[in-house]
């Protein structure tokens, strides 16, 4: 193949993302080899969606390579865990000094950091990148965040920047995210987000189904009305779809099963609060609140008999719901940050939370009005150790409490299961407070295991108490 001919990058894993990143790709002027093990997937690729344009397949992981222009860039769209060790494993032989693997899968940020630092030994630059936006985001324009060895990114920020979504203003959602692990960890926060606002916003509708006994057409243009208002985002644009969607004239969201699934990076962000010691409860909520629904022969059988308010006729309006439901999402938003901050930290990532924002204001899922504002904030102040405390949104949960409280007592009263929504107001009061119960505990810890304890008038001493007297 000649020096004209050959190709930008190269792709392997065609499952769904992986041939719309590359359609992206070849409709912004890139020419890509494409690459699946199994070789029926590719030749299907390039007869069907591929038919036409510049892409090109290869049968094997030699001719992916010999089609590739120097440095060699190589992208992964492959199962995270085993399946990226072993194809970098393959690809390794084949490779030069100063070439570059991209792992564009969800990848857990532990592995990515081990990658990292292995590949760094043997010369190759690696790139862990978080893919957000589903399958049209990796058609028409995804939000991509990547991290790892920086002396790739000038070689990959020019097609990457191409193929992202922009803003209104047109400002890619790609940005270098930060050393080793940093990029998956941000996608794995921003997962974390995800399962945070989904939670609540399904809360809501529970709330206006069974509290207030709305219907799915009543509550479509509720969400639909929110969506051109503070809570403008992708999820409560798609609910408002959700609810207005009928199938031989019912209602289709009423005939699926309310069990929900999920991949793993919610958990894995919950685990992470815990393993940083990072309070992360609306988010960590929203996972369990999963794991209940999963249980779903048992609550049917757990229905029958377990009673919950006999009659209860709620206050709250819809107006007081929305209120709510923008300050939880503060919360939750202010959590991931925090967890990102946190991790940053300890492993000298130095993320810029304000550039975080901006990948996150178009093509993700969690894409969201308040973004901008977001990006402010921290613009104003890097160093801003929690949303809260910043002024434009203290103003704004502050304004909302009496609503977010009505509204949240309401549910619990009327014995709705509002975990995420009463999980974010238990933080925000948490956060607010000066002096927690804590000093309570620790004599506790003092009582029953000689765990000592520190006094309000500082120092580092510690002491302990024989209790019994």
């Amino acid at each position: 193949m000649s020096n004209q001919t050959l190709c930008d990058i190269g792709l392997i894993g065609l499952a769904v993302m992986g041939q719309n990143l590359i359609l992206n790709m070849n409709d912004r002027g890139y020419r890509v080899v494409a690459y699946n093990r199994t070789v029926s997937k590719t030749t299907a690729f390039l007869d069907g969606e591929a038919k036409g344009t510049q892409i090109v397949g290869a049968d094997s992981l030699e001719a992916l390579v010999d089609q590739l222009a120097t440095p060699r860039k190589i992208m992964l769209m492959v199962k995270a865990g085993k399946a990226v060790d072993a194809v970098i494993e393959q690809l390794l032989p084949l490779l030069s000094d100063d070439d570059i693997i991209i792992d564009g899968g969800n990848s857990n940020y532990e592995d990515t950091q081990r990658r990292s630092l292995a590949l760094q030994e043997q010369k190759i630059r690696f790139v862990g990148m978080g893919v957000s936006g589903g399958e049209e985001g990796a058609r028409h324009g995804p939000s991509l965040m990547p991290g790892g060895d920086v002396k790739a990114w000038p070689d990959i920020k020019e097609l990457f920047q191409a193929i992202a979504a922009k803003t209104q203003q047109g400002e890619p959602c790609c940005e270098w995210v930060g050393k080793n692990g940093a990029g998956h960890f941000v996608k794995m926060v921003h997962n974390g987000i995800e399962y945070g606002d989904m939670q609540l916003i399904c809360e809501c509708y529970h709330f206006m189904k069974s509290a207030l006994g709305m219907s799915n057409d009543a509550m479509h243009k509720v969400f639909a009305d929110w969506d051109k208002g503070s809570l403008n985002s992708y999820l409560i644009e798609i609910t408002a779809d959700i609810l207005a969607h009928k199938t031989n004239g019912a209602h289709t969201v009423d005939r699926i099963l309310d069990k929900a699934g999920q991949k793993g990076t919610g958990k894995w962000t919950a685990i992470n609060a815990l393993d940083f010691g990072v309070p992360l409860p609306l988010i960590t909520e929203a996972v369990f609140s999963r794991f209940l629904s999963s249980l779903k022969s048992e609550r049917v059988n757990a229905s029958l008999t377990l009673k919950g308010p006999d009659s209860f006729k709620a206050t709250s309006t819809v107006k007081d719901l929305e209120q709510a439901l923008l300050a939880s999402r503060v919360i939750s938003y202010a959590q991931g940050f925090v967890l990102i901050q946190t991790a940053a930290e300890q492993f000298d990532w130095e993320i810029d939370l304000a550039a975080v924002a901006q990948l996150w204001r178009a093509g993700c899922i969690i894409r969201s009005a308040f973004l901008t504002d977001i990006r402010t904030a921290f613009t104003n102040k890097p160093q801003l150790k929690n949303l809260l405390l910043d002024d434009h949104f203290s103003e704004l949960v502050q304004n909302a409490q009496p609503a977010w409280r009505k509204a949240t007592c309401d549910a619990l009263m009327g014995g709705v299961p509002v975990p995420a929504l009463a999980s974010a107001l238990c933080y925000y009061d948490g956060y607010r407070t000066a002096t927690l119960p804590a000093n309570l505990l620790q004599a506790q810890r003092d009582y029953f295991g000689a765990h000592r304890y520190q006094l309000l008038e500082g120092g580092d001493d510690t002491y302990h108490t024989q209790w019994q007297t």
